[in-house]
């Protein structure tokens, strides 16, 4: 007998529907299309600077209890209507979260928070989950970690993120290059911009690489290059990098590129510390620096659920606190509506 040298390490290797076969078990629809269509032309004219209003992408650090989920796109559906002269608002709905170790890895790969690791009906209550918040007049917003993912839901997004962890990964910027909706690439972990500007050129070019069809078959796959990319500011190892030095640095560098001034400041992450107590500080600075005139900063991120906060996990699912994140902390509904009212009478 030969000695074995295939699949040494794999444990099962469960067949996937195929993206094709899902989008017809749980289909867009006609309205949902131009509805997402539409807030993709948005987002591309608040990036050209043609829509003047400021964009804030909101929502949980992750979806875990997509009851509470819906609960809270209610809330900020109902928000993003009354303000949606001064603020055009993209909710997060964020599926899959990359760890620095171990840990859990999102609603996609684990949606029953157990460890199952259910892909198949992860991917469906993606799907079941995006169509409920367009349907409540919502765009929305992912990072997409995975590169076959985007062929299960990408249909139904309307902007994208390509994490610290990812942005210098070749295979991240060809997935971008293809995407059909604008994606902002983070500043790396460490920081650097570096990374995030090479990431924007790269995408933004066309690309060839293995992908995956919508019949499910393995293919090469060719692009025309995303013209929507931008940079995304979280801050760092070193520190924050939101105030009005680091903007100008940052703003410096694109123009070094040859790439439009635009930039997208997250008030979560590194720019706070992980410290949700920080975050509203942080936001109320950036929008200071737009109402002072700097047109460059086109929008910012907030990590937001119902309750302040994050919850430790595993743990027994009965034991959980409703609304309250199991990853990163977030600001409670209460100071998310205040922040974002304050938003929108000064700009």
């Amino acid at each position: 007998m030969s000695a074995r040298v295939s699949d040494v390490h794999i444990a099962r290797n469960v067949p996937l529907p195929s993206p094709a076969r899902l989008q017809a078990e749980i289909p867009r629809g006609d309205e949902r299309a131009e509805f997402v269509s539409r807030s993709r032309v948005n987002l591309r004219s608040l990036l050209g600077g043609a829509d003047s209003r400021f964009l804030v992408i909101v929502g949980p650090c992750s979806i875990h209890d997509t009851e509470a989920g819906i609960e809270y796109a209610h809330r900020l559906a109902a928000l993003a209507e009354r303000l949606r002269d001064k603020l055009y608002i993209v909710m997060r709905v964020y599926f899959e979260k990359p760890r620095t170790t171990v840990g859990w890895k999102g609603l996609i790969m684990d949606p029953h928070l157990d460890g199952t690791d259910d892909i198949p009906e992860g991917l469906r209550r993606a799907r079941q989950f995006l169509r409920s918040v367009i349907d409540l007049g919502l765009p929305t917003a992912t990072e997409l970690l995975d590169p076959i993912t985007p062929q299960y839901i990408a249909d139904l997004i309307s902007w994208s993120a390509i994490g610290a962890r990812t942005a210098e990964s070749q295979t991240h910027r060809q997935m971008a290059s293809g995407l059909s909706m604008p994606v902002g690439f983070k500043n790396t972990t460490s920081g650097d911009l570096v990374a995030a500007i090479n990431a924007v050129k790269a995408a933004s070019r066309p690309q060839t690489f293995l992908g995956v069809s919508e019949e499910g078959i393995a293919s090469s796959v060719t692009t025309t290059g995303n013209p929507d990319c931008h940079v995304i500011l979280r801050g760092g190892d070193h520190g924050p990098n939101y105030d009005a030095d680091s903007i100008s640095a940052a703003l410096a560098a694109l123009e070094g590129a040859k790439l439009p001034p635009s930039l997208i400041v997250d008030a979560s992450h590194a720019n706070c510390g992980k410290d949700c107590a920080r975050m509203p500080d942080v936001f109320r600075e950036i929008v200071r620096q737009r109402a002072a005139g700097d047109r460059s900063i086109i929008g910012a991120m907030l990590e937001s659920n119902l309750v302040a906060g994050s919850q430790s996990f595993p743990k027994p699912l009965d034991q959980l606190v409703r609304g309250q994140s199991i990853t990163d902390s977030c600001i409670d509904w209460e100071t998310t509506e205040e922040l974002l009212r304050e938003a929108a009478g000064v700009l």
